[in-house]
């Protein structure tokens, strides 16, 4: 219960809920594209077993991720690694190949495993990030989650497209949680305990760099799309 009392398991809760949900609203669509081709009886049950297996095996991984960053220099990876995800959700990257609607119930829950396997390494290494290796805190974040991950997934990217805002504090935030993770791996986190002012400048860069250097790339594609546009018209 003293864990629960302390403000600083309450900040990484909504740390783990708000990545989370920021991060997955690709998979509403990966979700919906698998199931658009089945019977609307079977939609609901690829829904609920394809999204039950996903969530499974990403708290399978995440547990692995909370370890693996317990190891010298992988946080500071890591830290790097959350800074590319933060700047690639505001640039608005989406790598995934386009997904087939399939008229069978099995290969959709397959499809929805495997996508959402492939696409959850941003989550993964967010939520192992936040959770800075607490496992029950870890455990209710995730259990909190799902449900919002499964049912308001739809609503959410909405949200999003209604007020890009949403996408910008997620972003910021895991430029924010970056920050915390470089300074607190073990090969430099004995000298970072030293120096105080580090450990709230570190995580504002963090967010200031991702959303700076994201903004930045919209800006300049934005640019490159519309200069073509201006030669070609009439003068």
């Amino acid at each position: 219960m003293s864990l629960l009392a302390t403000p600083e398991f309450w900040i990484a809760l909504v740390q783990i809920i708000m990545i989370n949900i920021v991060l997955s609203g690709d998979n509403a669509v990966v979700i919906a594209l698998a199931c658009r081709a089945l019977p609307p009886a079977q939609q609901k049950k690829a829904i609920m077993f394809g999204s039950v297996g996903a969530i499974v095996l990403r708290i399978v991984l995440t547990f692995f991720a909370v370890m693996l960053l317990g190891l010298p220099y992988l946080k500071l990876v890591g830290a790097a690694l959350l800074l590319w995800i933060g700047v690639g959700l505001l640039k608005g990257d989406d790598d995934e190949d386009e997904l087939q609607g399939h008229s069978n119930l099995v290969a959709a829950i397959k499809t929805i495993i495997v996508a959402d396997l492939v696409m959850s390494l941003d989550n993964v290494i967010g939520v192992a990030a936040a959770a800075k290796g607490s496992l029950p805190l870890l455990i209710i974040g995730l259990v909190i989650s799902i449900p919002l991950i499964i049912y308001g997934s739809t609503l959410i990217l909405k949200l999003m497209g209604r007020f890009p805002v949403i996408i910008t504090i997620g972003a910021g935030l895991l430029g924010w949680v970056a920050g915390e993770m470089a300074l607190s791996d073990p090969a430099i986190a004995g000298w970072a305990a030293e120096r105080h002012t580090l450990h709230m400048l570190a995580p504002a860069m963090g967010a200031l760099l991702v959303v700076a250097t994201g903004k930045w790339l919209v800006i300049r594609s934005q640019a490159t799309v519309e200069a073509p546009a201006l030669d070609r018209a009439p003068s």
